[in-house]
């Protein structure tokens, strides 16, 4: 072994026989939906890691920092359907970094989420992660180099990560176990030690998941278990030799929400009826008790209704209020009736053609539940979108 500013370098045959014994290390693995949060910030912690292990012995073991490489890295979530059906699905953009001072992030962009089925994605985002509202989830901890200094000798360690997870509006700390492989003085390997549990109920997403068994006639275990497989490469700077062009990583960037599976462009027949439907079920357009004055809770909804509205050009679009069954028959329709009409109304001011929307009143008259509690008759209370002509 050799040293070059302070930090120990390994041959090429070292590297090598390294890489060799790490067939896990770059390989995908299933993760599950809720624990997306818990792989983000074990890549974090591959991160912190990656940055001591090359240069342990130096005071400032996380200089000049370290990236996510996401090109050699894999995010995925696993969920459990009708008692045995396992679906696997993968994030498909999410970056992480490590400053020099320990502190690190990593960012998920959740509209980002690939089951492999485009409605299937789209299910995942308005009706489970409300991606309209909540876009990201968000992986932060402060790294304790101590906790990784004997890995330039061992190679490779198994640790407890405590990390914070932001998650569709609900902060947790957390505690994960990470397998860490140094694989060259500028890269190394983090991946779940096992799968990573995390309760639907503990981020707020329980009602997501009666809105996904609703709407696909399935039954969903509330909880779900990730697993991750991240590599981090040290940044260049004076601290560290510069990696080579064919191993230095793109820089990822978190793109909107509207551009990382989402296709671009218009949409076909059956992608336009299929996002009515499910903008349908999102049950996020909302109105002041009684009246048909629109929240302002739901305009990121609407909003995200208009985008749908624009690329599918020449569909006629119904806009169809429902209520529960406070009230008589006549005060409902008629509350109903004015409650689509205020949806066209917003959606025309923000420049949707008004040739094509059709508003229509069916007040208690088509009840998805039976109106025997609070919860029901506020499911009951909905607006609709369905395709009536093109």
């Amino acid at each position: 072994m050799t040293e070059r500013h302070g930090a120990p370098l390994y041959r090429v045959n070292e590297a090598a026989s390294i890489t060799a014994s790490l067939p896990a290390a770059l390989c995908w693995r299933v993760m599950s939906m809720s624990a997306i949060l818990c792989r983000a910030a074990a890549l974090v912690f591959a991160l912190y890691v990656t940055a001591s292990l090359p240069i342990a012995a130096q005071n400032a073991p996380f200089d000049p920092g370290w990236t996510l490489d996401p090109g050699a890295s894999a995010l995925r979530v696993q969920s459990v359907k009708n008692g045995a059906t396992v679906e696997v699905s993968q994030f498909a953009t999410f970056t992480g970094s490590i400053a020099p001072d320990g502190s690190a992030e990593l960012r998920i962009a959740l509209d980002s989420v690939d089951t492999g089925i485009d409605l299937r994605n789209v299910r995942m985002r308005f009706l489970f992660f409300e991606t309209f509202i909540h876009p990201e989830a968000v992986v932060t901890l402060r790294i304790d180099p101590t906790m990784v200094v004997d890995l330039v000798e061992r190679r490779r360690m198994t640790v407890a990560l405590p990390f914070t997870l932001s998650l569709h509006g609900v902060t947790r700390d957390l505690e994960a176990p990470v397998s860490v492989t140094l694989i060259a003085e500028n890269l190394v390997a983090v991946a779940s030690d096992g799968p990573i549990l995390i309760p639907a109920a503990d981020y707020d997403l329980t009602q997501g998941i009666a809105k996904l068994e609703e709407a696909a006639n399935v039954t969903i275990v509330p909880s779900g278990s990730v697993t991750f497989d991240f590599v981090f490469t040290r940044n260049p700077g004076p601290a560290a030799p510069d990696p080579s062009p064919d191993s230095a990583p793109e820089t990822a960037s978190l793109v909107s929400a509207s551009a990382a599976l989402e296709p671009e462009g218009n949409l076909d027949d059956e992608a336009c009826r299929g996002r009515f439907e499910i903008l349908s079920a999102a049950g996020n357009i909302t109105f002041r008790s009684g009246s048909a004055t629109l929240d302002a809770a739901s305009a990121p909804l609407l909003e995200t209704l208009l985008d749908i509205v624009s690329r599918c050009p020449g569909m006629v679009i119904e806009i169809g209020g429902h209520t529960d069954s406070d009230g008589s028959d006549e005060a409902n329709l008629r509350l109903s009736d004015r409650r689509a009409s205020a949806v066209a109304a917003w959606l025309i001011a923000q420049g949707a053609d008004p040739v094509r929307l059709v508003t229509r009143g069916y007040g208690e008259s088509m009840p998805r539940f039976p109106n025997d509690s609070a919860e029901n008759r506020a499911r009951n209370r909905r607006i609709e979108f369905r395709v009536v002509g093109s």
